[in-house]
């Protein structure tokens, strides 16, 4: 169904996907050698920090016989620690949030390229690396959350609209530097061509109520707080807090969403994704393990706390998602975000979007 979205409410790299920024997590279980090959190991490297991840390890443990190590940090301090680690690694796979983030373990040369027919069928092409370095397996939107008392449905419809002058001094948003922003401007740069992009960045600054701060999370308060009007979010925050606490649903309640694009390109969607370390000494069992992330039960297991969308088709809705209508996704090829990612933050820095 495509149709436009505008309803009322019914912390990878500086921010680690899921939750709000926290500190790196220590490993569960150490990994501090390479794993024999074919010894019946996985090393995972993970950017993610959620309990369930956890109940999705010793899922795929009992179902496999493989037993799952893991270490959880953020995405920056992963990449630090495989720069240390050489090609002694003992990292099978690399899970991190946002095709950006992706890219830059990829541009790090700490992915290989994979053939899997499994995957291939079952995740769309603009939604993996065309080589195989990475695949995506659960989608996020990126969309605008904004105060239905100030604003009306079609002030929000498009991503440009948060550049329109009449929004002077009601826009809140979060850093530049957020992955989440680099890679919306990775695909403006992409589609619209840099200099458009860039006179929208300029425009949006423009129109801040605030310097930018915070996370997603503090953009809806800070609209249900009447702060400013307008934020870009995306769409798994709102939906925690209207399954969260009282408090969060009232916060809620003040706000409303819009799916920019609905009558064009669609709104712009990004992922969570796993590769394949570039040295795993246990490469079968890493590729297994993804190639189970596309069953229904790690589907489910994978979107479960975090809100996102499944990727495969028919899977249960995690809670709080049904609260989203169907909308139009963009299909922008997402390895182009990260090529256009240093572009991206020159845009920003020199738009005074800090």
């Amino acid at each position: 169904m495509k149709f436009p979205v505008l309803f009322t409410a019914i912390a990878l790299f500086a921010v680690a996907c899921g939750k709000p920024a926290e500190p790196a997590a220590t490993n569960a279980e150490p990994v501090a050698a390479p794993a024999v090959p074919g010894a019946g190991v996985l090393n995972v490297y993970s950017a993610r920090h959620y309990d369930s991840d956890k109940v999705m390890y010793d899922a795929f443990e009992a179902e496999t016989g493989i037993h799952v190590r893991f270490r959880e940090s953020g995405a920056p301090e992963l990449i630090e620690t495989m720069k240390a680690e050489g090609d002694q690694s003992p990292a099978d796979i690399i899970i991190a949030s946002d095709a950006g983030t992706l890219f830059r373990f990829q541009d790090a040369g700490f992915t290989q390229p994979i053939r899997s027919e499994t995957l291939e069928a079952a995740i769309p092409p603009h939604f993996r690396e065309p080589d195989g370095n990475w695949f995506g397996l659960a989608k996020r939107a990126r969309i605008i959350v904004y105060d239905p008392t100030r604003l009306k449905p079609e002030d929000v419809a498009h991503y440009q609209d948060l550049a329109d002058g009449k929004l002077q001094g009601e826009i809140c948003m979060r850093s530049s530097s957020n992955i989440y922003n680099l890679s919306l401007m990775g695909e403006f740069i992409g589609r619209w061509g840099a200099d458009k992009a860039a006179e929208w960045a300029r425009n949006v600054v423009a129109n801040f109520a605030r310097p930018p701060q915070g996370g997603d999370t503090t953009q809806i308060e800070s609209i249900a707080a009447g702060e400013c009007s307008a934020a870009l979010i995306n769409h798994y925050y709102w939906v925690r807090m209207i399954t969260g606490s009282d408090a969060d649903k009232a916060k809620t309640a003040k706000t409303a969403l819009s799916f920019p694009e609905q009558d064009g390109v669609g709104t712009h969607i990004n992922v969570t994704a796993a590769s394949v370390a570039a040295h795993a000494p246990n490469k079968d069992n890493a590729v297994r393990f993804i190639e189970w992330l596309v069953t229904p039960e790690g589907q489910k297991m994978l979107t479960e706390e975090t809100k996102e969308f499944p990727m495969i088709a028919g899977v249960p809705l995690p809670e709080g998602l049904e609260a989203l209508p169907e909308f139009k996704q963009s299909e922008f090829a997402l390895e182009q975000l990260g090529v256009h990612q240093s572009e991206a933050q020159e845009i920003y820095d020199r738009a005074g979007w800090n």
